[in-house]
């Protein structure tokens, strides 16, 4: 399905401002389709108004839907709708009784006849397109208080539309969390007293301790904040506001009743308000858990972060005092991949959620290699390329062990100094190792690259004897269901790791 500004720019002439005006109207006319009961459509005429384009439709929540079937793209002609054209020339509110778009094809399960009432839409001055209100002619039950005061709202609305003041330049999209119709409605004249207020908005009221007889009391009585309504009408433009009463958080949005004033034809005054109100106390409620348990997880995380170097501290102290060069060794290798643990996890503190920047954690992973580098004539140059962007935490884990080795193997091994490659004219040893990082469709790939001597003729990664790449091997291809490739020869040599972005554990049979 196409979208309004598709329609827009594939079959009309509209003005880039008149196509943003529409969008306003339908991100906001939800809540008139709850007001009448009934679908919207919004249609253009092409074709020098021979034809008219459906652009958009919403259904109302609030009753029953006319058109089952998707309407938007749909072209109807002129001959079959009289009705929209003569609202679109005549720049008025138009009503009639005419046959459903489409018949049967449309989906519309309540008959062929509909009643319809042409809204003509004005931008600048300049006539649009027009909103149809459809409805079924069937008779139904005579209307309750509730309906005919949500019907006479938007009788209101749709005059605001047909001058151009609805919707109001410069609104942006509800939020996510705004009050709909259904929420509770209360209706406010220009003095700011209560007209009418919905069951569900005394329902909010009650929870908000407020059980007084509203109907004709000014709204501040009652003991409502009012202050997002003022402002409302102040600013002639809708407002909204979080109000809390003791455990009771309640979204107050506040849109203000546009009309000419009596002695202008121009001038425009804010004769009253409709209220839409939403108990968001639940809502609110787990958001504060959520915000608990956040902030118990990024604790965890620190916790674990200071005992893992408090083990790190441990087995530094064991190192010192250990005559074997053999078990120092084998400690601070030891050291190095509990620190590589750590630092996931103090990411993982410092940061929301349970997912970790790869290129946050191999930084500081680089540093701390460069950090244990202890030949004083050895100069390794280290080099992070690229972004894997964010992975779940313990697949990061893995990855921080696996490339702690990788640069480890590669600072112990790749330089040796009676090597060739990567020697200097002083005789000092050195070299390059790069960390490349990036995606392939759902896989995360990772090469680390050095200029040194290569690998042994014939050496392969699954009879290595070495027990840093038999941990590497054993992560890669079990713990995070990869693959993982070793090349080399006398000019360098390359590790190439492959895995799925959320790989499935897999167990090593």
């Amino acid at each position: 399905m196409s979208s309004l500004a598709e329609l827009a720019r594939a079959s009309t002439s509209l003005t880039p401002s008149e196509v943003d005006h529409l969008h306003r109207l339908v991100a906001s006319w939800g809540m008139l389709a709850d007001f009448c009961f009934a679908d919207l459509l919004l249609v253009v005429p092409i074709d020098g108004g021979e034809r008219f384009l459906v652009m958009a439709q919403v259904r109302p929540t609030t009753g029953q839907t006319l058109y089952r079937d998707d309407m938007v793209g749909t072209v109807v002609e002129r001959s079959q709708r009289q009705i929209f054209a003569r609202a679109f020339q005549l720049g008025e509110i138009v009503e009639g009784d005419t046959k459903v778009i489409g018949g049967d094809s449309a989906g519309a399960g309540v008959g062929e006849r509909v009643r319809v009432e042409c809204i003509p839409v004005r931008h600048e001055g300049k006539m649009i397109a027009v909103i149809c209100r459809e409805t079924a002619t069937v008779a139904s039950r005579r209307p309750g208080e509730l309906e005919r005061i949500y019907i006479e709202i938007f009788d209101r609305f749709a005059e605001m539309i047909s001058r151009g003041s609805f919707p109001f330049a410069g609104e942006g999209p509800e939020p996510e969390e705004a009050p709909r119709v259904g929420d509770g409605v209360i209706v406010l004249d220009e003095d700011l007293h209560v007209r009418y207020a919905s069951p569900n908005a005394v329902s909010v009221l009650h929870r908000m301790d407020i059980h007084s007889n509203t109907q004709g009391v000014p709204l501040a009585a009652v003991g409502f904040d009012e202050e997002a309504v003022r402002n409302a009408m102040s600013t002639r433009a809708p407002a909204i506001e979080e109000i809390q009463s003791g455990d009771t958080s309640i979204i107050v949005r506040a849109i203000p009743i546009i009309e000419t004033e009596p002695a202008s034809s121009s001038a425009e005054i804010a004769s009253g308000a409709v209220v839409l109100m939403r108990d968001v106390s639940e809502l609110r409620r787990r958001d504060r858990m959520l915000i608990s348990k956040d902030a118990t997880i990024r604790e965890i995380h620190h916790r674990v972060k200071n005992n893992l170097q408090t083990i790190a501290s441990m087995l530094r102290l064991q190192a010192r005092r250990l005559d074997s060069k053999e078990g120092r060794l084998a400690l601070e290798e030891s050291v190095r991949r509990v620190r590589a643990i750590a630092l996931v996890h103090e990411t993982l503190a410092r940061e929301s959620g349970d997912v970790v920047s790869l290129s946050d954690i191999v930084r500081p992973l680089v540093r701390m290699v460069e950090e244990g580098l202890s030949a004083p004539d050895c100069r390794i140059s280290f080099t992070v390329e690229g972004d894997a962007g964010d992975l779940p935490a313990d697949v990061t884990t893995s990855l921080a062990v696996v490339l702690n080795e990788l640069m480890q193997n590669a600072a112990d091994h790749a330089f040796p100094p009676d090597g060739l490659a990567g020697n200097t004219s002083e005789g000092r040893r050195g070299g390059n190792v790069t960390i490349q990082l990036g995606r392939e469709g759902d896989e995360v790939l990772v090469d680390v690259r050095d200029d040194g001597v290569g690998f042994p003729p014939g050496f392969t990664i699954e009879a290595s004897t070495g027990l840093g790449l038999s941990i590497v091997h054993a992560l890669v291809t079990t713990e995070l269901g990869g693959s993982i490739s070793i090349t080399g020869d006398q000019d360098g040599a390359l590790t190439r790791i492959r895995i799925p972005a959320a790989p499935d554990p897999q167990v090593d049979t």
